[in-house]
């Protein structure tokens, strides 16, 4: 089972390229970051005739996550549980069921949390955006927790708005003070990691150098000034399927590419 994120930055801009990579990279299931659509306006036709399932939780102009798949999918539910007043469509759940066993997939779009507000000694406050964006990872820690419980294979995979460590960026120095590499948000995601998580590229890949996510301005592509951000974490139950993760990096310079690439990891599932 091929199971690949990819943040495509608004499916009407990425109305080809999506279709293009699907056909090229064969994976069995995607989930999808900012859509930027409600679900009645998803081109759900386009997929399904090429023989895609497609599940969306949508909203108008910003954020939004689907997901796609060739395979089953079962249980399919919506919204990040613990906040009931959060109108903001982050997070999807669905049961892929594999030809040899189930695996239960979240997709996620994790709040970016800039701008960030410090206070006079020059600690970030959690206050308006950076305050929603740890909220948040704690009711993802909280969500996570209960997955694990269930003792199955489970895969979070997504745009984390999180650079792990130093060596996930090209120029760490830049982002010291921004809310993807701030401590408190490195803490927050290493928090779900020690629950008992796999990070799936760092569990086959070391080293500096690889990224998920050029901007488009600066040539940040052309100088490879890139910072990685797009994260698969895994139980202990899919993380002992995995057989592979790797970087689609090639994608970032074809033709109306999105700011992000996919990421992807093999299950034997």
């Amino acid at each position: 089972m091929k199971i690949a994120t990819f943040n495509i930055n608004g499916i009407k801009a990425r109305i080809e390229a999506l279709p293009r990579w699907l056909a090229a990279a064969n994976p069995d299931v995607v989930a999808l970051q900012e859509i930027k659509s409600v679900d009645e306006a998803f081109p759900r036709a386009l997929f399904e005739d090429l023989g895609w399932h497609v599940e969306t939780h949508g909203q108008k102009s910003f954020n939004g996550v689907a997901i796609l798949s060739r395979l089953p999918l079962e249980d399919v539910t919506r919204g990040l549980p613990g906040d009931p007043e959060d109108e903001q469509a982050r997070w999807i759940e669905a049961t892929v069921i594999g030809p040899a066993r189930a695996v239960r997939l979240c997709g996620l779009y994790l709040p970016n949390g800039n701008p960030v507000e410090f206070d006079a000694d020059g600690r970030p406050m959690a206050t308006g955006k950076y305050g929603y964006k740890l909220g948040w990872m704690a009711r993802m820690q909280a969500r996570a927790a209960a997955l694990l419980a269930s003792e199955e294979p489970v895969v979070m995979a997504g745009d984390y708005n999180i650079i792990p460590q130093d060596e996930d960026a090209a120029r760490p120095e830049v982002w010291r003070q921004d809310a993807l590499a701030l401590p408190e948000s490195r803490a927050a995601f290493r928090s779900i990691l020690n629950l008992g998580y796999t990070e799936a590229f760092r569990a086959r890949v070391q080293g500096p150098g690889h990224y998920s996510f050029w901007d488009y301005q600066a040539g940040a592509w052309e100088r490879n000034n890139g910072i990685r951000i797009d994260h698969l974490l895994l139980s202990p139950q899919a993380a002992d399927l995995m057989t592979g993760c790797s970087i689609d990096k090639s994608v970032r310079g074809e033709e109306k590419p999105s700011d992000h690439v996919p990421v992807w990891i093999d299950l034997q599932a």
